[in-house]
């Protein structure tokens, strides 16, 4: 009895995320993008977004993808550890809109507020190591600095989503291929639970060089979870 009421005590003292795990799920957002984007980039984003909300309902952010994304070719499938090597580093995907603090792959705090999202890939160096098999991923900037349009360098890539988080490293999101198991017909959210993530499935309509007619690719865009080293 004594180590019943001394297991009981212990679990009372556990933070909630230990003692329950959070759940969330996607919902549609009637809501045009945010004013504090640059105009230029507001005009390409979709005109409605995505909420992510946790089991209480409560918003953990909301994402609009872009109407249209600039492609080398249709999507071929991954080249190594790129799984969307038709994207240009530094093109811009969509925005992003943290409520409340926010967190992104590596764990870093990231501030309430607007961000616009470009496509990245993660540096071939020793400092990445088991961070994730793929390089792909976006990279957050915040909304008042990211004003053109056009593809960024990676240095000044890497530079402006380093404020997003106050630190030396840019703020990422994984960006994964969207699993078959993921719900067709539109946005939803898959949770693997051995890395204990949680992705948002949803379409980036490439249009390859040359060519006017967009060519859906679906993808999931980790939102929570962090790298496991």
């Amino acid at each position: 009895m004594r180590w019943n009421r001394v297991l009981a005590l212990v679990g009372l003292l556990l933070p909630a995320s230990v003692q329950a795990q959070e759940s969330f799920k996607v919902e549609p957002l009637k809501e045009a993008p945010p004013s504090a984007l640059a105009g230029p980039i507001k005009e390409t984003l979709n005109s409605e977004g995505i909420r992510i909300v946790d089991d209480q309902g409560k918003p953990y952010a909301d994402i609009w993808f872009r109407k249209a994304t600039p492609a080398s070719g249709k999507p071929a499938g991954p080249q190594g550890p790129i799984l969307f090597p038709t994207l240009k580093t530094g093109e811009l995907i969509g925005a992003l809109r943290f409520p409340d603090e926010g967190r992104d792959f590596r764990d870093q705090a990231i501030s309430k507020g607007v961000y616009t999202m470009r496509y990245g890939l993660q540096p071939m160096n020793g400092d990445h190591l088991g961070a994730s098999p793929f390089r792909d991923f976006a990279l957050l900037l915040p909304a008042a600095k990211d004003k053109t349009l056009g593809d960024l360098a990676q240095k000044l890539l890497h530079e402006e989503s380093a404020e997003s988080a106050g630190t030396s490293h840019p703020a990422i999101l994984m960006l994964l291929e969207a699993p078959e198991s993921a719900p067709k017909g539109g946005p939803s959210i898959v949770h693997d639970e051995e890395k204990n993530t949680w992705g948002v499935v949803s379409t980036l309509n490439l249009v390859p060089n040359g060519e006017t007619e967009a060519v859906p690719l679906p993808v999931q865009l980790v939102v929570i979870g962090v790298a496991q080293l």
